[in-house]
C-alpha cells in the first residue's frame, strides 16, 4: 500500500489495504489543529466504516479541542488510549525499532531533512513486508 499523502504531508500507511495501519508523521502532526483534519481525512478514507485508532497521551490527542471532537464521532470512531508510559503495547514503538536497528543505524544526520530519505526508506520497506506491521501489533497484544 502506498503512503497517503494529503495537504498537509505524508503519513505512513502499513498493513493491507483491508486492515490498514495509519500513521500521521507529517512535521507538526502531533496538535489537535493538525490531528482534526487527519481524522476528517481518515473518515472519508473508510467510509460507512467504523475505526479503531490507538493514542498515547499527547498532548494533541487529549486537549479539550480533541476531546470534545473526538467525543461526536463516536458513531464511526473508536479511542482506545495507551497507559501513560506503555511503549511495549504502543504499536508505533516496535516500528521505530524496527527502522532505528537497520534504515538509522550508524546515521549521524546532519539536519532533520537529511533524515527523511532512510526514515522513507525504513517506511517503505515495512510496507513491503507487511508482516511485520502486523507482527508489531501482535507484540502490543493487539490481532487482527
Amino acid at each position: 500500500m502506498e503512503a497517503a499523502v494529503d495537504r498537509r504531508g505524508p503519513g505512513v500507511s502499513l498493513g493491507r489495504p483491508s486492515d490498514p495501519l495509519l500513521l500521521p508523521n507529517a512535521p507538526g502532526s502531533d496538535t489537535d489543529a493538525a490531528l482534526i483534519p487527519f481524522l476528517r481525512d481518515l473518515k472519508r478514507h473508510f467510509p460507512q466504516q467504523r475505526v479503531l485508532l490507538i493514542w498515547d497521551g499527547l498532548s494533541g490527542h487529549t486537549s479539550r479541542v480533541m476531546t470534545a471532537y473526538v467525543a461526536r464521532q463516536r458513531a464511526w470512531l473508536t479511542v482506545e488510549r495507551l497507559p501513560g508510559y506503555a511503549p511495549d503495547l504502543n504499536p508505533v514503538e516496535q516500528l521505530w525499532g524496527n527502522v532505528k536497528t537497520r534504515e538509522l543505524a550508524n546515521v549521524c544526520a546532519p539536519s532533520l531533512a537529511a533524515l527523511r530519505p532512510p526514515l522513507h526508506a525504513g517506511f517503505a520497506r515495512v510496507r513491503r513486508q507487511p508482516h511485520l506491521a502486523f507482527a508489531f501489533l501482535r507484540h502490543a497484544g493487539l490481532e487482527f
